[in-house]
């Protein structure tokens, strides 16, 4: 989920010859790709963890706490240093951070200590948080800006295909010790010291291109405005972004909620009674669904206003969870991974409804909107807390209230008409 954008330092940014823009994106194809792979893969550590460690699923989901409230804490001092250090150096550095994340959390899972767990995790996503800032921002505002609704959408699709392929790797190491009469290995720490050693290659190729926008300015700390503290406060003025930003919490808490929980849903008797490994992999098809998605709602917007197709998404996922939830066997299976083709086209809907008119606000309110990312730490804790005191089926009906604040707000949306937002707003 690469989502906040800052405002380009200059002009002269996207004044940048197509090459360098050329070989930006040729670069940012393997930090889309490898942040899609690993949010997936870290997703099936919670039901490995569950049952390696014997939790329940309100302490196994302290996972997704740890993961997803980074962008609460490191949001503004990450937005910070992107603007002090420049694009180049600041996805460096959090690639670096990245790596370093990737081996403690080889070496947690290879001491069976759950702390030690949730640090490494609080460690990987504070790097993330400044990689995805860094990175976003840069896509969209070097090269034609004509073109950067497309370049990001097709960095997009190479995020969504990491989200597929993550389950399909990683599942056969983090999900073989838990089926039945399996031995214990220390085969779960190989995915992430893997993607460690691919993010340091990563992190050694942009260091290496850290002059490549020599000629642009690459940040002094100057291009924020003096009086931003007051200002981060004022854009919250606007109504439509107050409830957007509900609306990405909402939205990002209930994928992350069901993409987490599946493994464990089609695990059951009730549903598809798979296996560990087979059940993980098979969690890729909700990702898939994603993936798909996106390319059908770039085409279905060409017909249909963007406030009534999410409307009509987040509908379609109330009905889809809820009936995961009381469906027996295949049908509720089905149910539940369909929600991923609804989801497709919800985050880039609600962040450019949600963009204030006045585009000199946009950088300030996009915090706020990267900020909400936090939904992902919070709901999957409440749903797990749900699971445990009601039963894992009934706690989906948590993710199911969620996609009902996404229909409010598109409804809202559709209520308060206004001029199309911008391009450089949207993106």
């Amino acid at each position: 989920m690469f989502a906040m954008t800052l405002s380009p330092p200059h002009d002269a940014l996207s004044a940048a010859p197509e090459a360098v823009a050329r070989r930006l994106f040729q670069l940012s194809i393997g930090v889309f790709f490898i942040g899609g792979f690993l949010s997936a893969s870290v997703s099936l550590l919670v039901p490995q963890l569950r049952a390696v460690l014997a939790l329940d699923y309100k302490s196994a989901l302290l996972v997704q706490l740890a993961f997803h409230s980074s962008y609460l804490l490191f949001a503004l001092p990450a937005a910070l240093a992107v603007v002090r250090i420049g694009y180049m150096r600041a996805i460096a550095t959090g690639l670096t951070i990245m790596s370093a994340g990737c081996l403690a959390l080889a070496l947690a899972q290879g001491m069976r200590a759950f702390l030690l767990v949730l640090s490494a995790l609080l460690l990987l996503s504070g790097g993330q948080t400044i990689l995805q800032i860094a990175a976003n921002t840069v896509v969209t505002v070097i090269g034609p800006s004509r073109r950067s609704a497309f370049r990001l959408n097709l960095l997009q699709g190479f995020n969504s295909l990491g989200t597929v392929l993550g389950p399909l790797a990683s599942a056969p190491f983090l999900l073989a010790e838990i089926a039945p009469h399996a031995r214990a290995d220390a085969g779960a720490a190989i995915p992430f010291i893997a993607t460690g050693a691919v993010l340091a290659l990563l992190a050694t190729l942009y260091a290496a291109h850290r002059q490549l926008l020599a000629r642009s300015p690459s940040g002094s700390g100057d291009h924020l405005p003096r009086d931003w503290t007051r200002q981060i406060l004022s854009v919250l003025s606007d109504n439509r972004l107050l409830w957007g930003t509900g609306a990405i919490f909402f939205y990002v808490g209930a994928e992350v909620t069901i993409g987490t929980l599946m493994t464990n849903v089609l695990m059951l008797p009730s549903r598809l009674a798979l296996e560990p490994v087979s059940a993980g992999r098979l969690v890729s098809l909700y990702w898939a669904g994603a993936m798909i998605g996106r390319f059908a709602g770039a085409w279905l917007m060409t017909r249909i206003p963007e406030t009534r197709l999410l409307l009509y998404a987040a509908l379609a996922a109330i009905g889809l969870t809820a009936a995961a939830a009381v469906l027996p066997g295949p049908a509720g299976a089905a149910t539940l991974i369909a929600v991923g083709l609804c989801n497709a086209i919800m985050y880039p809907t609600i962040y450019a409804l949600a963009m204030p008119e006045d585009s000199a606000r946009a950088p300030l309110a996009s915090m706020w909107l990267c900020m909400a990312v936090v939904g992902g730490a919070i709901v999957p804790i409440l749903t797990g807390a749900a699971a445990d005191a009601v039963g894992l089926l009934a706690s989906l009906l948590l993710p199911c209230v969620c996609y009902v604040g996404i229909a409010s707000f598109a409804a809202l949306c559709i209520r308060t008409r206004r001029p199309a937002v911008s391009r450089e707003a949207r993106t």
